[in-house]
């Protein structure tokens, strides 16, 4: 068997806010093309390892590998290049409200030299079209936009310098469950056909049966254990009963819609 090839590899992870604890000891292995699902119980620091994995947070201890490259010792450089080949959308999108559309999707490619304007514009507006936006939403103000469509449009600003690797910070949330689903069939179809390897922090559990391939779960201030869907249920750990085990997830488990989706892909 063929040794899966590890694009995210975190050691010895202690991040710590004044007293605080968040994490000790954590390590976790992403593997290349996968759609890992994060989650865990209010506290447990989704978000914040997230931003750790992507430079946004320096843990106090411990060692972060992303793509071959030692991201808390790298020079400024490798560290710039480095950034270019992942792509982060935070919740609700995070886009720049004085930019249209179009505009807020060119901010990524500005950082790279001698990339004429024109040729600027129609990438911009070929990720528009690849996250099921209408062109005309290219020239639309975040404001002008639904939550729906600022998502899309949040993540094709992550897609726009074509990443190895794209983080999701609670992608499904504040949608209703129609928007949800397309959402969580548009992040499918695109790891799929890009060849994404997915990081997604989500509290969704239609999301974690619709779209992921392995989850991992924070509790005890480190990654209590990783597996498929079906490995969660035998985890034999109060929260993670709870969570895979209530009426929330016996619903989930049960919505063929989007769980097909991902079956069939």
């Amino acid at each position: 068997m063929t040794e899966r090839e590890v694009v995210i590899k975190l050691r010895g992870i202690r991040n710590q806010f004044g007293s605080q604890v968040v994490h000790e000891d954590l390590d976790l292995d992403v593997y290349r093309g996968e759609i890992l699902g994060v989650v865990g119980g209010s506290g447990t620091g989704k978000s914040v390892l997230l931003r750790t994995i992507a430079g946004l947070q320096r843990p106090a201890a411990g060692s972060v590998d992303v793509l071959g490259t030692d991201v808390l010792n790298a020079d400024e450089d490798t560290r710039q290049a480095l950034e270019n080949r992942w792509g982060v959308m935070f919740q609700d999108g995070a886009l720049f409200s004085s930019l249209t559309v179009r505009e807020n999707i060119e901010v990524p490619m500005r950082a790279i030299p001698g990339l004429d304007p024109a040729i600027r514009s129609n990438l911009a507006d070929l990720k528009i079209s690849m996250v099921g936006l209408q062109y005309l939403a290219g020239d639309k103000y975040p404001s002008e936009l639904s939550g729906g469509m600022r998502k899309r449009a949040g993540l094709a600003r992550a897609l726009a310098l074509d990443p190895d690797i794209v983080f999701l910070d609670e992608p499904t949330a504040g949608l209703d469950p129609i928007g949800a689903a397309a959402f969580d069939q548009l992040i499918r179809g695109l790891s799929h056909s890009l060849g994404l390897t997915v990081f997604l922090v989500t509290h969704d559990l239609d999301t974690l049966h619709a779209t992921c391939d392995r989850i991992a779960v924070l509790a005890e201030r480190k990654v209590l254990v990783t597996g498929t869907m079906q490995d969660m249920l035998d985890v034999d750990h109060p929260w993670v009963h709870e969570y895979f085990h209530g009426p929330r997830a016996r619903a989930a488990a049960q919505a063929e819609p989007r769980a097909s989706e991902k079956k069939g892909d």
